[in-house]
């Protein structure tokens, strides 16, 4: 097929092609669009697919590649927790495969205007679409006591009190506006060391997970694939950090449970019948080869399961890890 070629290498994309296993006639959803590297695979085994991205630049980008699949592409402006009603929006019932790339892309990373990346100056903005609150409204009006719980319960920053604390006093002097302000001041509370991660990566982790709802999202994702999903339809989900993965790993161990045995001094229990089974024991990761052309891939991580014919369920996103994040006031812990 021709159409722009991708600027971007896809992480993992050998095995989220292989765990789709997508087939001619088939209708998969790409969930996160981005530079289109698993949509062009999808598509180059013959299926149709549906893809969903939420960041404008990606949707105009995508154009080219619409234009080339000649009617096997829709591109559809939107956040993948809805999903469910994309699909149903365009007038389908059920779907064969759903894949999710969890976190923000290379494309975004790599453009300063976005405001993602502590090492490019630029505006301290961070959304991957173009509504709602930016990082610079969080950091500027969030309170010390919840600035520090969504920097400690996003991005596990050990120091999440010390680096509040240092917000908050130089908010005082001037507005943060930019990701250079911000991580100059991340700077003179968490020292750089040799063989580290930058001082400001868990703090800009933090904020874009906040800012973006990405925990809350990847609930409403799944929950949605599981819904539109047929019998025998693939499900696969690449993650990048241990609160994706462990949303993901808890709902699929929830999904493909099945009732233990029982015995006349324990019943059995009773247990929803599963609506997936497991199609990797574990995680699927790169190699070194994939690793030494595209470092993002290191901390991938892809499960995969295959949909049954039991009903779709609810959720608890509590049960699955998610987070909550409340206004705390100063002392808040």
């Amino acid at each position: 097929m021709s159409g722009a070629a991708s600027p971007h290498l896809p992480v993992l994309l050998g095995a989220v092609i292989e765990r789709l296993a997508p087939k001619p006639g088939e209708i998969h959803v790409d969930g996160t669009f981005g530079a289109g590297g698993y949509t062009r695979a999808i598509l180059a085994r013959g299926a149709r697919v549906v893809a969903i991205d939420r960041d404008p630049t990606a949707i105009a980008a995508g154009e080219a590649l619409v234009a080339a699949s000649e009617g096997r592409l829709t591109l559809v402006p939107g956040v993948f927790g809805d999903l469910d009603r994309i699909v149903a929006d365009l007038g389908l019932d059920t779907v064969d495969g759903v894949v999710l790339d969890i976190g923000v892309s290379s494309m975004q990373l790599d453009r300063a205007e976005r405001g993602f990346s502590f090492r490019l100056d630029g505006p301290l903005d961070m959304r991957m679409g173009d509504a709602g609150e930016t990082a610079a409204d969080v950091v500027n009006t969030a309170d010390q006591g919840t600035l520090a719980h969504i920097l400690r319960v996003y991005g596990e920053e050990k120091r999440a009190g010390q680096v509040a604390r240092a917000i908050v006093e130089a908010r005082k002097d001037a507005p943060f506006t930019t990701t250079r302000q911000l991580a100059k001041t991340i700077e003179g509370v968490i020292r750089a060391k040799p063989q580290e991660i930058h001082p400001a990566t868990r703090v800009f982790q933090a904020l874009r997970i906040h800012v973006n709802d990405e925990l809350g999202e990847l609930v409403r994702a799944l929950v949605a694939a599981e819904r539109v999903l047929k019998p025998g339809g693939r499900l696969v989900v690449v993650t990048f950090h241990s609160l994706e993965d462990r949303i993901v790993k808890r709902f699929l161990a929830d999904r493909t449970r099945t009732a233990p045995g029982g015995s006349r001094h324990a019943p059995q229990a009773s247990v929803d019948p599963a609506t997936f089974v497991a199609a990797t024991k574990g995680v699927d990761e790169a190699g070194d080869d994939e690793i030494a052309v595209n470092p993002r891939a290191r901390s991938a991580k892809l499960r995969a399961a295959v949909r049954t014919e039991a009903p779709a369920r609810g959720i608890d996103a509590e049960a699955l890890g998610l987070p909550r994040v409340e206004a705390r006031g100063r002392g808040g812990r």
